[in-house]
């Protein structure tokens, strides 16, 4: 362990999840298993096309058995995970490379890397899973050899662990009576590894450079609400971080209920679901409603389009557990980024940028039309209050087009996703027509900076807190003041609870999260006011980059912070 009595500490900036803090020593994930050799197969083609089947059933059953046990949005995704073990696709050209004399173990890591370096092309959503699939060519690989597939260690007592990412079959199994908090070189706000870390309320710093350097036994002391990692603190820092856990612990709890600011304004807290299943844990944790639910989860596995009926049924499911509260349904997003060969699977050079969202439902209206009138009839039978908004809105016809169609249909209620600065910068027109508008800040910080949100080497870039994205994210809400329209956040960068206050300050009526998030959110919500909020807004949109916004807004809020508070003992 790090002698913190003498010498002075540095530092390690990166992007923080929360507001949590803790302090420990270092344990850093294994390496991933050595790539395996390229020898001809000593057995015939058949008994390692077995072997292959074998090790991917395997692999798949031991990832769904995680994800039971795991429950909650990291079911959705670690089941996502296991269809990739099974992917027919996949399977073929593994057989097809034992096929030239490979060995099993070969063939699947040779097949499962040309699927990632494909996935990773195409960016966006499907460029989300190349970190899934390379867990799961190591555990499939991993099955294959008789070893322990590379995972998060198991010592007996509590450390910070460090890693360049997560997947999410590690995360959402992470034992939270061990693992202290969370440090990766990798990702950003929107990576897998942050929001299972968010809803698991796992003390971490994302994308923090450097982290790779660390070394076992350091002690480290990481604050979330900052993302500043200090490295072999000093004993006044030590004593200092103690204190504020001290003050924490002794905080009074903010009772669930309705969001609001401490002058009593108003803030709706809704939540982020991919399913009904989430609904009564969302509940139990204050939820006022569902302001994002992403519908492409029923399309994505399906071989074919479901039908009204079938689309019918998991509405009313939802709609009937949020009776009397606004619900947010989001109409399919997806196109080339998250291909459905029934929408739209021609390859595109740059998917991000191509028919995806409502360009790809206006070049397939049936498939539209059904949603919305499944959504219609499960409207019908029951009795939330049913909102439907289309995602990636670029332009005023296009606005007037899906708003038309929904009412037309029997959708009351007919709003927009701004997630391109295109539909931000003309929100008081696309607003005359939209009865709402929703901002996705995750693709919108990415359409602003041009920054894909899955690189690492530009994970800096993909910050809500930029102020160029803030000024777009205000124009939004000008545009909805002005008309007397609500304007919603619904991206990650509603869970980040000071960013949520200046989310508010400029113009947000309502704040959409992932359910664990909105204890942190509803607390700090409660601390300040309106006024605070548009002067924490200015404080934000005069700075030069994302760093200097949340440092200015950071010192405005709390005068004597954690991380002050440290820098002040060395």
């Amino acid at each position: 362990m790090t002698d913190t009595s003498t010498g002075t500490s540095t530092t390690l900036q990166g992007v923080g999840i929360g507001r949590g803090l803790a302090v420990g020593t270092i344990l850093r994930m294994p390496d991933p298993l050595p790539e395996p050799a390229d020898v001809t197969s000593s057995l015939t083609a058949d008994a390692e096309k077995v072997r292959a089947a074998g090790a991917l059933a395997a692999a798949a059953a031991d990832i769904r058995l995680r994800g039971d046990r795991a429950g909650g949005s990291a079911k959705d995704v670690l089941d996502a995970q296991a269809f990739m073990a099974e992917d027919p696709t996949l399977k073929s050209d593994v057989d097809a490379r034992i096929e030239t004399g490979k060995t099993a173990e070969r063939a699947v890591f040779e097949a499962f890397a040309a699927f990632r370096d494909l996935l990773v092309s195409m960016g966006g959503y499907m460029g989300e899973r190349a970190t899934d699939l390379d867990d799961v060519s190591q555990r499939v690989v991993a099955h294959l050899q008789s070893v322990a597939a590379p995972g998060v260690p198991t010592p007996d007592y509590p450390f910070v662990l460090v890693a360049r990412d997560l997947a999410p079959a590690d995360t959402a199994l992470l034992d939270l009576d061990r693992v202290l908090a969370l440090i990766t070189s990798d990702g950003g706000p929107t990576s897998h590894t942050a929001i299972l870390a968010r809803e698991k309320s796992i003390v971490a710093v994302v994308g923090a450079r450097g982290a790779l350097a660390l070394s076992d036994g350091e002690t480290v002391i990481v604050d979330a609400s900052t993302g500043v990692v200090t490295v072999a603190p000093t004993a006044d820092q030590m004593a200092a971080v103690e204190q504020t856990l001290a003050d924490r612990a002794a905080a009074p709890e903010v009772a669930v209920g309705p969001g609001a600011l401490a002058d009593g304004t108003k803030i709706p807290l809704l939540a982020n679901l991919g399913s009904a299943d989430g609904a009564a844990n969302a509940l139990e944790l204050g939820a006022e409603g569902v302001g994002l639910f992403r519908t492409e989860f029923l399309f994505l596995d399906a071989e074919k389009a479901p039908t009204v009926e079938e689309q019918q049924v998991k509405y009313t499911a939802l709609l009937t557990a949020f009776e009397g509260k606004k619900v947010v349904v989001r109409a399919l997003d997806a196109g080339a980024d998250k291909p459905l060969h029934f929408l739209n699977d021609e390859p595109e050079e740059n998917p991000a940028l191509g028919l995806r969202g409502l360009r790809a439902l206006r070049a397939n209206e049936p498939i539209l039309r059904d949603q919305l009138t499944a959504l219609a009839n499960a409207d019908r039978a029951t009795n939330a209050e049913v909102w439907v908004m289309a995602p990636m809105v670029s332009t005023v016809e296009e606005t007037r087009y899906f708003t038309t169609l929904a009412r037309e249909l029997g959708l009351k209620t007919a709003g927009v996703m701004v997630e391109v600065p295109a539909s931000a910068l003309l929100a008081d027109r696309i607003l005359a027509d939209a009865d709402f508008a929703s901002i996705g800040t995750n693709d919108l910080t990415q359409y602003t900076l041009a920054a894909d949100r899955l690189l690492g080497s530009v994970a800096s870039f993909q910050d809500p807190w930029h102020p160029a994205v803030l000024r777009l994210v205000g124009e939004v809400g000008k545009a909805g003041a002005a008309l007397g329209k609500p304007v919603g956040i619904c991206g990650e960068a509603a869970a980040d609870p000071l960013l949520a206050v200046v989310l508010v300050g400029l113009g947000a009526t309502s704040l959409s999260m992932s359910p664990a998030a909105l204890k942190d959110v509803r607390a700090e919500l409660a601390r300040f006011t309106l006024d605070q909020a548009k002067e924490f807004a200015e404080l934000a949109l005069s700075a030069n980059s994302a760093v200097e916004a949340r440092v200015a807004v950071l010192a405005a809020a709390t005068p004597i912070t954690t991380s002050q508070k440290l820098e002040k003992s060395e």
